[in-house]
């Protein structure tokens, strides 16, 4: 149970940072990208980043990877 809370929280707050739930919801459908998303980002707790940080480092890599500008498009939530 405590995996599933996790999950539904980085997804949240990738949200919060314009991150497009269609994006995020393909990440979240492979075991293969999703390991790498939760290991970054418990890699990142382990450095001393507060959640809301490694939100926006993540959230910054996924954006450029798809060329998404948020300031550009509106985002739906």
């Amino acid at each position: 149970m405590g995996m599933e809370i996790e999950k539904l929280n980085i997804y949240k707050r990738l949200r919060d940072f314009n991150v497009p739930a269609t994006v995020l919801d393909d990440i979240f459908a492979g075991k293969q990208d999703l390991d790498i998303l939760i290991k970054g980002w418990h890699d990142l707790q382990e450095a001393g980043l507060k959640d809301d940080e490694i939100a926006g480092k993540i959230s910054g890599l996924i954006l450029s990877e798809i060329d998404f500008d948020p300031t550009h498009e509106p985002v739906e939530k």
